[in-house]
C-alpha cells in the first residue's frame, strides 16, 4: 500500500519538473531560433545577458549546495525548533551571499546603485513629505523631471525604505545590499513559523531546505523585491499567529499583520494580491476574527500615505499609462503570457513545476478524497490536516502568480517582481516523499548555480 501511494508522487514530481524545464527551454529557444524580438535583454525570458564566469562566491555556493542536499533534510528534521530557525536563517544568508559574490562584493550592491533603482533618488530626498506631494505628478514620461523607472513603477513605500537607510548611514550600495540580503534571509524564518502556527510543523521542517536553497536567491540578494518578499512573509506570519492567539495577543498580532500587509501595498502595485494568501491563511487557521482588525490596520497605512499626499487609487491609473508608454507596449503578449511563467520557473527553480502539479492534482482529486478519507482532518477535528494546510497556501501562491500574469501588467522581469510569491509555492515541495524531495532539492541547487554562473542578471 505504501509503495502504491508513493509512486504517483514520484511521477507527479517528475512530470511537473520536466514540464517546467520544457517551458523554460521553449521560452529560451523560440526567440533565439526564430529571431522573434520579445523586447528584453539578450537572454529571454530573463532580463539577463549570457556571461559565463567563475567568481569568489562560486566555491562557497557549490559547497553549501552539496552540504544542503546531503545533510539539509536530516538536520531540518532533527534539530530543535529554535535551532532550526537560526540554522535556516544563517544558511539562507550564506546561500544569498555565495550566489551574489560570484561577481565579488560588487555583486551585492552594484545593482541597487543602478540609475533605475531607488538609492540614487533616496540620497537626494531631504523632505519626504514634499516628495509624497509631487510623487504622482512625476510618474508620467511626459513630466520634464519624471522619476527613474523603479521609483515611477512602485508606490513610495519602497523609496521610503531606502531613504531611511540613507538617514541611518547605510546608503552606500554595499551597505544597502547587505541590509536587503539579511532581510531577505529572514523570509524562510517567517514561512516556517507560519506553517507551524497553522499546525504543519513537520511539513515546515520538510520545506526548510527548499526555502533556503532556492534559485530565487539570485534576485533576492540584489533587488528591492527581496525586501518586499520578507515584509510580505512576516505580514502573513503575524496573521497566522493571530489565528492561534486569543485576547490581547490576537489583537496585537492582527494589528501587526495589517500594518505590514498594508505597507506591502505601498511597496508594489502587485502586492494587493497578497489578499489571496491572507484569505488562505485565515481558512487554514479556521479563524476570521483577525480579519477586520488586520484590514483596518492595513487601510490605516494606505490612508496615512494618502493624507500626506500619495493616494494609491489616484496613482495606479497614472502608473498604468506610463507602463504602456514604455517598452511593455512593444513586448508581444503572445510570448509573455507564457514566457512570464517560464521566467518564474527559472527564479523559483524548475522543481516548482512539481508544486504546481501537486496543486493541480489536489484541485482535481481533492473533493473526492475529502469525501472518502475522513482522516484529512486532525484527530481532534478542530483543524485541517497538515497536508491540506500546505496545499491551501501553495494553491494561493499559484493563484497569485496566475492573476498577476493575467493582469497584463507584468510583461517580463517577473523573476524579481514575483519574488514575494515564490516561498508560498515552494512549500508545496514538502508534500513529496523523501526520495523525491532529495532529487528535487538537488535540481534546485544545480539550477541556481548554473543560472548564476552563466548569466549576468539585470536585477
Amino acid at each position: 500500500m505504501a509503495g502504491a501511494a508513493t509512486r504517483p508522487g514520484q511521477r507527479l514530481a517528475v512530470w511537473g519538473t520536466v514540464a517546467a524545464v520544457v517551458l523554460i527551454a521553449a521560452a529560451v529557444l523560440i526567440p533565439a531560433l526564430t529571431g522573434w524580438n520579445v523586447r528584453v535583454k539578450s537572454f529571454p525570458p530573463l532580463h539577463a545577458e549570457w556571461m559565463p564566469r567563475v567568481g569568489p562566491g562560486t566555491p562557497l555556493a557549490v559547497l553549501l549546495g552539496v552540504a544542503g542536499v546531503i545533510w539539509g533534510p536530516r538536520l531540518a528534521s532533527s534539530v530543535r525548533w529554535g535551532r532550526l530557525l537560526l540554522l535556516a536563517f544563517a544558511a539562507s544568508a550564506l546561500w544569498l551571499f555565495a550566489l551574489a559574490t560570484v561577481d565579488g562584493l560588487d555583486g551585492i550592491g552594484t545593482i541597487l546603485d543602478h540609475r533605475y533603482e531607488y538609492l540614487g533618488t533616496a540620497r537626494e530626498v531631504d523632505d519626504f513629505g514634499a516628495t509624497l506631494r509631487e510623487y504622482i505628478e512625476r510618474i508620467p514620461y511626459a513630466h520634464e523631471d519624471n522619476w527613474p523607472v523603479h521609483i515611477a513603477g512602485h508606490p513610495p513605500g519602497a523609496l521610503l525604505f531606502f531613504v531611511v537607510l540613507v538617514r541611518m548611514g547605510l546608503g552606500s550600495a554595499l551597505a544597502a545590499g547587505f541590509v536587503v540580503l539579511l532581510l531577505g534571509a529572514t523570509t524562510v524564518v517567517a514561512v516556517l513559523i507560519t506553517l507551524r502556527a497553522l499546525g504543519a510543523a513537520d511539513l515546515a521542517r520538510r520545506a526548510a531546505p527548499f526555502l533556503v536553497f532556492t534559485p530565487a536567491a539570485i534576485w533576492v540578494a540584489v533587488s528591492g523585491d527581496g525586501m518586499f518578499m520578507a515584509v510580505a512573509a512576516w505580514g502573513i506570519c503575524l496573521l497566522a499567529l493571530a489565528t492561534r492567539a486569543g485576547g490581547v495577543a490576537r489583537i496585537a498580532w492582527s494589528v501587526g499583520a495589517g500594518l505590514l500587509l498594508g505597507y506591502c501595498v505601498m511597496l508594489s502595485y502587485g502586492l494587493p494580491l497578497l489578499g489571496v494568501l491572507a484569505v488562505a491563511v485565515l481558512v487554514a487557521g479556521r479563524s476570521w476574527i483577525p480579519l477586520p482588525i488586520a484590514a483596518v490596520s492595513a487601510i490605516a497605512v494606505v490612508g496615512a500615505f494618502a493624507v500626506f499626499g500619495f493616494a494609491w487609487w489616484e496613482a495606479f491609473p497614472v502608473l498604468q499609462q506610463r507602463y504602456w508608454d514604455g517598452v511593455a507596449s512593444r513586448r508581444p503578449p503572445g510570448y509573455w503570457l507564457w514566457g512570464n511563467i517560464a521566467a518564474f520557473a527559472v527564479s523559483a527553480g524548475p522543481a516548482i513545476g512539481a508544486a504546481f502539479a501537486a496543486v493541480g492534482a489536489w484541485a482535481i482529486r481533492g473533493p473526492r478524497e475529502r469525501r472518502q478519507v475522513p482522516e484529512l482532518r486532525t484527530e481532534s477535528g478542530r483543524g485541517w490536516e497538515p497536508r491540506t494546510i500546505v496545499l491551501l497556501l501553495c494553491a494561493a501562491g499559484v493563484l497569485m502568480v496566475l492573476l498577476a500574469d493575467l493582469s497584463n501588467m507584468s510583461r517580463a522581469e517577473v523573476e524579481r517582481i514575483w519574488l514575494p510569491f515564490v516561498p508560498w509555492i515552494t512549500i508545496g515541495l514538502a508534500l513529496f516523499d523523501e526520495r523525491a524531495r532529495r532529487w528535487l532539492l538537488a535540481v534546485q541547487v544545480v539550477a541556481a548555480i548554473i543560472v548564476q554562473s552563466l548569466l549576468q542578471t539585470g536585477w
